[in-house]
């Protein structure tokens, strides 16, 4: 399953919410897709999919952690990223503003757990085929797929450890770790 939020202020315009829909259509893949603004509908066949109900940040975690989610598209706020590495989840990642295009960097070249979209500034337009194929990539993706995922697998692993009494984190590191495991 593919977990789809962009944070309580991010937005997509409506061509981008159409693209993505339609790359979630064709990969034929389970998602949950959160998002704050109720009054605009999914397009086409996202709507027959369609679910309603409540989400919020703080149920995030609790929903990323689940073992049925093998993909996170995020727009790569700060909390977003810290909670998709916290629970090992790889990302595809699709900044909008401010340090999110920073937290895309760490992501997907340092610590190479997430796919780009293709967004290179605020705005900017993406391709409705890289949307897929990034998604694609993070979902399936061949060896560097299972080598990503991996990856995304033991910096969460790294994650509980360091927040555990007596681990690494030294109390600097805040996590909800209860909703974690």
């Amino acid at each position: 399953m593919v977990y789809v939020s962009f944070g309580s202020i991010g937005r997509l315009s409506p061509p981008h919410t159409a693209d993505l829909a339609r790359a979630l259509e064709a990969l034929d893949c389970n998602f949950m897709w959160v998002d704050h603004q109720r009054e605009r509908r999914a397009p086409g066949g996202v709507q027959r999919r369609a679910g309603h109900g409540e989400a919020d940040g703080r149920a995030r975690v609790t929903i990323l952690s689940h073992g049925a989610v093998g993909g996170f598209i995020t727009h790569c706020g700060w909390n977003s990223t810290l909670e998709g590495v916290c629970v090992g989840v790889p990302m595809v990642v699709w900044p909008l503003f401010a340090e999110q295009f920073l937290n895309e960097k760490l992501v997907v070249d340092v610590l190479r757990v997430g796919m780009r979209v293709g967004v290179e500034r605020p705005g900017g337009l993406v391709e409705g085929e890289a949307i897929e194929k990034a998604l694609e990539e993070v979902m399936e993706g061949g060896e560097e797929g299972v080598l990503r995922r991996m990856r995304a697998r033991e910096l969460g692993e790294m994650a509980r450890m360091a927040v555990e009494v007596g681990g690494r984190g030294g109390g600097f590191f805040v996590c909800q770790h209860d909703e974690i495991d």
